[in-house]
C-alpha cells in the first residue's frame, strides 16, 4: 500500500470517527459534573458539617487529583488509551454512585475518593487527540473538544438545578450523574478502535524516516494499539493459566507480574518528565492557573460589594461569560493559522492580553467595564489554555502525551489548593485583593515567557535543521 495513500485514507475514514465520538465524550463528561459540582456544598452543609469541615471534605477531591494526575496519566501511556479511560470512566460512575447513597459525611468522603483517584477522563481523551493528529492540526482538534466539554459545564447545572426541585433531587443528581458515565464509557467500547488503530500500524510500517518524523501521532497511537493488544494477550494468557491448571497461585503471580510492570513503566515515565528541562512550562501553567482562579475567586461577592448586583444577575453574567468560552475554542484554530502555528508568540499575546483583562477588571469603576473584560477574558483564557497544553506537548515531544497532560493536570490541582488560601488573604485588604494579585501572578508569566521564549524559537530551529 503506498504511504501516502494509507495517510489520507486514515485521516479522512477513522479518525474523523473517533475524533467526533471524543468530543461526545468530552460533553457527557463535563455535562454530568457540573450537575453535581454546584449541589455539593449544600448537600454536605446538610448532612451537619460545620463550615470548617466542610472546607476540609471539599478540598479531598483536589488533593487526590494533585496526585493522581501524573500516575494516571502515565498509566493511560502504559496501558493504552481505551483501557484507561474505560477504567476512569467506569471508577467515575462508581464514585458518582456512591454519592447518590452518601447519608453521612463518612460515606461522602467514602464517594469523592474513587472520583478524585480516577476522574481523568478528560486527559486522556486530550491525550489520545494528540495521538491522532499532526502537530499542525492538534490546536485546532484541541480546541473544538474544549468548545464542546465547555457547553457541556454550561448545561449541566441547568438540569441539576430543575432535579433538585424535586424531593430527594441531589440523590436523583447523582445517579443521572453516574448513568452518564457508564453511557460514556458504553460509548468508548464501542468505538472502532481496533479498525483505526491496525490502520494506523500499516501506515507505521511502510513509512520511512522522514515520514515518522512528520507524522509523530501517528506513530504514539501505534504504540497505545500495542499497549492495548498487550493487555489483552496477558489478560488471555492468564486465562489460560487458570483453566489449564487450576491454580490460583498461577493466576495471582501472573496478575502480580503484570502490576508490577505497569508500575514500573509508570514511574519511570515520570521520572523521566520530573528530569527533564520542562520547569518553565509547568511553572507558566501554575501562575497563570493561580491568577486565572484568584479573578474568579471571590467573583459574585465582589459584584455585590462593588456595584450591589443581585446574585441572580451575577449567574447570568458568568453563563455569558462561560458561552463565550466555548465559542472561543472554535477560534482556536484560525487564531493559530493567523500566527502561522506560533504557539510561543500566541501564548505570549493571550497571556499579555489576560494580564490586561485582570487590571482592567479589577479597576473597573463600573459594571459596563466589568462586561467588557468578561467578554475578552474568556476569548483569551480559551486560546491560553489551548496553547499551554501544546506547549507542553511539543517541548516534552520526547515522552509520552499521556504522562505531559497528566503532569500539566497535577500542577492545575496545586493552583486548586493554593487559589483559596491566597483569595482569603487578599480578600482581607480589600473585594479586589485577588484579581488585583492575579495581575502580579499574570506579570510574571508574561516576564517569564519572554525571558523563555526565544530559547524555545532557537530549540526548535535545532530540532528542524
Amino acid at each position: 500500500m503506498n504511504n501516502s495513500k494509507c495517510d489520507i485514507s486514515y485521516k479522512r475514514r477513522s479518525p474523523t470517527r473517533i475524533i467526533r465520538c471524543i468530543y461526545v465524550v468530552g460533553f457527557m463528561d463535563l455535562f454530568g459534573v457540573s450537575m453535581i459540582i454546584p449541589l455539593l456544598s449544600h448537600h454536605v452543609k446538610s448532612l451537619g458539617a460545620s463550615p470548617t469541615v466542610a472546607g476540609i471534605v471539599g478540598s479531598t477531591y483536589g488533593v487526590l487529583q494533585l496526585f493522581s494526575s501524573t500516575v494516571v496519566g502515565g498509566w493511560s501511556d502504559v496501558v493504552g488509551r481505551r483501557y484507561s479511560l474505560l477504567t476512569c470512566l467506569l471508577l467515575s460512575a462508581f464514585g458518582y454512585g456512591l454519592l447518590g447513597l452518601s447519608t453521612s459525611i463518612a460515606l461522602f468522603v467514602l464517594a469523592r475518593i474513587p472520583v478524585g483517584l480516577f476522574k481523568h477522563s478528560l486527559s486522556i481523551c486530550r491525550a489520545l487527540l494528540s495521538d491522532l493528529v499532526s502537530e499542525k492540526e492538534r490546536p485546532l482538534v484541541m480546541g473544538h473538544f474544549n468548545a464542546a466539554s465547555s457547553v457541556g459545564f454550561i448545561l449541566g447545572p441547568v438540569v441539576g438545578g430543575y432535579l433538585t426541585e424535586y424531593e430527594g433531587g441531589f440523590y436523583l443528581s447523582s445517579f443521572v450523574c453516574a448513568s452518564i458515565f457508564i453511557l460514556n464509557a458504553g460509548l468508548v467500547w464501542l468505538l472502532p478502535w481496533n479498525e483505526t488503530l491496525n490502520h494506523c500500524i500499516d501506515a507505521n510500517a511502510n513509512s520511512n524516516s522522514k515520514t515518522n518524523k512528520s507524522n509523530n501521532g501517528l506513530n504514539k497511537l501505534a504504540q497505545q494499539n500495542s499497549s492495548d493488544k498487550n493487555h489483552i494477550q496477558h489478560l488471555s494468557a492468564s486465562a489460560d493459566c487458570r483453566q489449564s491448571n487450576q491454580d490460583w497461585s498461577c493466576w495471582a503471580t501472573s496478575l502480580f507480574q503484570q502490576v508490577w510492570r505497569q508500575l514500573t513503566s509508570v514511574w519511570i515515565q515520570i521520572c523521566m518528565v520530573a528530569s527533564s528541562d520542562m520547569w518553565d512550562v509547568f511553572l507558566l501553567r501554575l501562575l497563570m492557573a493561580l491568577a486565572i482562579m484568584l479573578y474568579y475567586s471571590n467573583f459574585s461577592l465582589a459584584m455585590e460589594e462593588r456595584f450591589q448586583l443581585k446574585p441572580k444577575v451575577t449567574g447570568y453574567l458568568i453563563s455569558y461569560s462561560s458561552t463565550l468560552g466555548a465559542l472561543a475554542g472554535c477560534l482556536v484554530g484560525p487564531v493559530t493559522h493567523l500566527y502561522d502555528n506560533n504557539i510561543s508568540a500566541l501564548l505570549l499575546h493571550s497571556t499579555m492580553l489576560t494580564c490586561t483583562l485582570i487590571f482592567l477588571y479589577a479597576t473597573a469603576p463600573n459594571i459596563w467595564q466589568v462586561l467588557l473584560t468578561s467578554t475578552f477574558f474568556a476569548i483569551s483564557t480559551n486560546i491560553g489554555r489551548t496553547c499551554i497544553t501544546d506547549l507542553e506537548l511539543q517541548r516534552g515531544a520526547a515522552h509520552a502525551s499521556g504522562t505531559l497532560i497528566g503532569a500539566g493536570q497535577s500542577v492545575t490541582a496545586v493552583g486548586r489548593v493554593l487559589a483559596p488560601l491566597l483569595s482569603g488573604l487578599a480578600q482581607e485588604f480589600s473585594p479586589c485583593g485577588p484579581p488585583s494579585l492575579g495581575v502580579v501572578l499574570a506579570l510574571a508569566a508574561v516576564g517569564l515567557l519572554l525571558v523563555r521564549t526565544p530559547k524555545w524559537d532557537n530549540k526548535t530551529k535545532v530540532k528542524g535543521h
